[in-house]
């Protein structure tokens, strides 16, 4: 059965001050890729909830859909309603998404989260890697990335200019009807593959909002060294097309220090004591 996440308030003052002598607290990324803007948000999330809903329901005719009072659902949902209230900073459509969290019974080590906020984890990834509430957020976060910066829109996109080989600014006026064209085409969101630099764009926005969710962004390490593990130096189904585990080990550590205040305040304000 699947549920919908409360609608959350808005959480003010993420960062400090945009002015003029004060910096953004977290991570850099780049801005939205004009690809994007060539497919209508509206239309991708519309799709994306279908396929999204198809998938529960052949999930569910195997009975392999977790239930309301699963002991993971409601660790993956609690996870993700501390997670939500920090996704508007990255993209203002999220506030009006209407988030679900579904557990899929399977051996794959697979989670994703489709535009418009459908999240699904597979028992797979759970059970093989043992995550721990720290790492289930950091994985979360990263496929909430993918979302928010609207990387499936994005590839969309790009793969919209590549077939008619026009310039760009040429097609922008056209974006209602080529975006109901490649809605049209059947582009299937659940396996669309991204690019490395979605992937460490995602992995970093991730991080950014599982530490001020008061999660340790530190388990990003631990995660990748898990997953180096279970797959032996190879990239897991979902992680196909992912820069390699050190490479990302290394970026995590790297932007450790933009994330780490956010977190430690976020911990002292649940009046945690996980601060190691």
């Amino acid at each position: 059965m699947t549920t919908f996440i409360p609608k959350l308030i808005a959480v003010c003052a993420l960062c400090t001050c945009t002015s003029i002598g004060f910096a953004r607290e977290g991570v850099e990324v780049g801005n939205e890729s004009v690809f994007a803007k060539l497919v209508p948000a509206g239309d991708v999330e519309k799709s994306a909830a279908q396929q999204y809903n198809q998938m529960l329901q052949q999930a569910a005719a195997q009975k392999a859909v977790g239930s309301d009072n699963n002991p993971q659902v409601q660790r993956l949902r609690r996870i993700a309603q501390n997670l939500i209230p920090f996704a508007q900073e990255w993209n203002p459509r999220a506030k009006s998404w209407r988030w679900e969290v579904n557990l899929i019974g399977s051996k794959q080590i697979n989670a994703f989260c489709m535009p418009g906020g459908k999240i699904a984890f597979y028992t797979g990834i759970l059970e093989q890697l043992k995550l721990t509430d720290d790492e289930v957020a950091m994985v979360m976060g990263h496929e909430v990335a993918h979302a928010l910066r609207e990387h499936a829109r994005e590839r969309m996109g790009k793969s919209a200019a590549t077939s008619i080989g026009a310039n760009i600014f040429s097609m922008v006026t056209g974006a209602g009807a080529l975006g109901q064209q490649m809605i049209g085409s059947g582009a299937q969101l659940l396996s669309l593959k991204f690019s490395r630099d979605d992937e460490s764009e995602a992995d970093l926005v991730g991080m950014e909002l599982a530490a001020r969710a008061g999660y340790d962004p530190r388990a990003g390490v631990t995660l990748w060294q898990k997953m180096g593990a279970a797959n032996k130096g190879a990239p897991p189904q979902w992680l196909s097309t992912h820069p390699a585990g050190g490479t990302r080990i290394a970026d995590i550590e790297k932007n450790l220090p933009k994330v780490m205040p956010l977190y430690e305040r976020a911990a002292r304000s649940k009046g945690g004591n996980s601060i190691k």
